[in-house]
């Protein structure tokens, strides 16, 4: 299967392509950008240790695809992470609805700390419009898109859930 992964995703950042193959024995086979690399994946309770070319990362996952957070040796890092189907399945929903939904959704469970926007402030893409708690770890979340602010579904307090509306951009 191939995925589409963007480390810390920002607008019109290149995303990296994963190629992985299970084999009939159970093992991987992955490559990134082409070039082969020697993988292994062991779960470990709610955490997965993973064997890459001989260096092992201790990861665990936050959200669902495909915003999820990742946390790697201990560094928190926001990924998006497509398989082919799913981009598809995006462009084609693109394609019937032009200009596309500005809902910005919580991409884990957590706490909102502090709300940085309100409705009719004018933001740009890249711009934090709230910081939200998760795993005692504060995370911005970001306009993917320039736009105003059109409405605000969270206070500062508020807990939610990973795909949360947070805010709707106009």
């Amino acid at each position: 299967m191939r995925y589409y992964v963007t480390l810390d995703p920002a607008p019109g950042a290149a995303p990296i392509v994963v190629d992985i193959t299970e084999l009939p024995s159970g093992a991987l086979r992955a490559s990134i950008d082409g070039r082969p690399i020697d993988l292994d994946v062991v779960p470990v309770g709610p955490q997965l240790s993973v064997r890459v070319d001989g260096q092992v990362v201790d990861l665990t996952m936050e959200g669902a695809p495909p915003e999820v957070g990742a946390v790697a040796s201990g560094h928190r890092s926001y990924v998006r992470v497509e398989s082919e189907r799913m981009r598809s399945a995006e462009q084609a929903k693109k394609a019937k609805h032009t200009g596309g939904d500005k809902e910005i959704r919580s991409p884990m469970p957590g706490r909102v700390v502090k709300v940085l926007v309100a409705p009719g402030d004018e933001v740009a893409a890249g711009q934090g419009l709230l910081v939200l708690e998760a795993m005692k770890m504060e995370n911005e979340v970001r306009a993917r898109a320039a736009g105003k602010v059109a409405q605000v579904h969270v206070a500062a307090g508020t807990a939610v859930e990973g795909n949360a509306r947070l805010v709707t951009l106009a």
